[in-house]
């Protein structure tokens, strides 16, 4: 096998975001699994061919049925609104298709827990989509946890921070649907800060939370695009259905505390996903704003130069950056989905289940229905009551 050959369902802000991974990969990790580009699938034809030809696919499909059906796909991306997510998967899945969908991976825990049954029952490979896994600061905070270099883990901050709807005449785009969506900063921002937590802290325990829609009513949309929208010449509104921000207190079951928000209200801020890890030995801190950063402290420094020191994570001995550029020169947002294609290349290569797989979109969505419980209970709820 020299190349797998992909489906993709979606063109629009992620679809875009994942066709740019798999033409980047084969020019910068020559060595791995070639991604072959065979078809994009929606439901606008008009719009789908546009994209197709933007992206490089090279054919095209508006029913996602048809895409699965087909002989020369080995690969089904899945980067379409949330409530589509389960059918499409399920669907390929038992048409022994390989699986690579978006975060949250369904609507409901019940959901995530039957697309990962189906995958397990197929015997078929399934990854989700957390790319920021795959910043090399972050790969960097892994491994200095994992070496024990900053000690026993007591704190964990999380912070995923955005303003794009703080206009109350920003149009009811699906991302402000429940029935689409799932939920609104929580599903959306904070699945990102749960995995951070998950990938570098370990399992949680226990949440409680509260959340708030600041904004009950929006004008309907004419359009969208990505995070992007016109408002519909009628005028008419209609409600918000998912929470505008969501903030929630953990334990883990390694004893660390940790504390968490996720916010579309945050005035000033486009896209503020930072955390800060505290342990017996030193901290870390990391704000994707400046992805390439990772700020580190050790207790064991001289007292006199004590503090917190900036490491910029683009030398050779960082995660990934020895296929890039010289050092000093960094890399952006679009090269942690071009890491991620690599490593689910990889995971072909070296037949085995790629990393983060459908079982960590399920222990994600365990969380964020142990918040959505706790609030509407308002009561400390254990993760392992779900």
């Amino acid at each position: 096998m020299s190349t797998i050959r992909v489906g993709m369902v979606g063109y629009k802000f992620m679809g875009k975001a994942h066709s740019n991974a798999y033409r980047a990969l084969p020019m910068f990790f020559p060595a791995s699994l070639r991604p072959e580009m065979k078809a994009i699938c929606g439901r606008d034809a008009a719009a789908l061919e546009a994209a197709r030809a933007q992206f490089g696919w090279e054919d095209a499909e508006t029913d996602w049925r048809k895409l699965i059906a087909r002989d020369d796909i080995d690969l089904i991306d899945i980067n379409a609104p949330s409530d589509a997510h389960k059918q499409i998967a399920i669907a390929a899945a038992e048409a022994g298709k390989h699986l690579f969908c978006e975060k949250p991976l369904a609507l409901s825990l019940a959901d995530a827990r039957e697309m990962l049954d189906a995958a397990e029952r197929a015997g078929v490979k399934h990854m989700i989509g957390f790319n920021y896994r795959f910043a090399p600061a972050v790969q960097l905070a892994k491994k200095l946890i994992a070496e024990g270099r900053i000690g026993q883990i007591y704190h964990i901050r999380a912070v995923f921070l955005q303003d794009w709807i703080i206009d109350p005449e920003f149009p009811l785009v699906w991302r402000l649907q429940k029935d689409v969506a799932g939920s609104g900063s929580l599903g959306d921002l904070g699945a990102h800060s749960i995995d951070l937590a998950r990938f570098l802290v370990g399992e949680f325990k226990e949440v409680i939370g509260m959340n708030e829609t600041f904004v009950k009513e929006r004008p309907l949309p004419g359009s969208m695009t990505g995070l992007s929208a016109s408002g519909s010449a009628g005028g008419e509104r209609g409600p918000v259905t998912v929470d505008d921000a969501t903030l929630f207190m953990a334990r883990f079951e390694g004893g660390a505390l940790g504390s968490f928000e996720a916010t579309r209200f945050a005035a000033g801020h486009r896209c503020t996903n930072a955390f800060e890890i505290n342990g017996s030995k030193g901290s870390i801190k990391f704000d994707f704003e400046r992805m390439n950063e990772l700020e580190v402290y050790f207790t064991e420094d001289a007292a006199d130069v004590q503090g917190f020191r900036r490491v910029l994570a683009t030398d050779a001995a960082h995660a990934y950056m020895d296929a890039w550029w010289p050092a000093g020169h960094t890399i952006g947002y679009e090269h942690t989905f071009t890491h991620e294609v690599l490593e689910l290349m990889t995971a072909f290569a070296e037949d085995r289940q790629p990393t983060p797989s459908f079982v960590d979109g399920v222990r994600c969505q365990e969380v964020l229905e142990a918040v959505d419980r706790s609030i509407a209970e308002r009561r400390w709820v254990s993760v392992s009551e779900l």
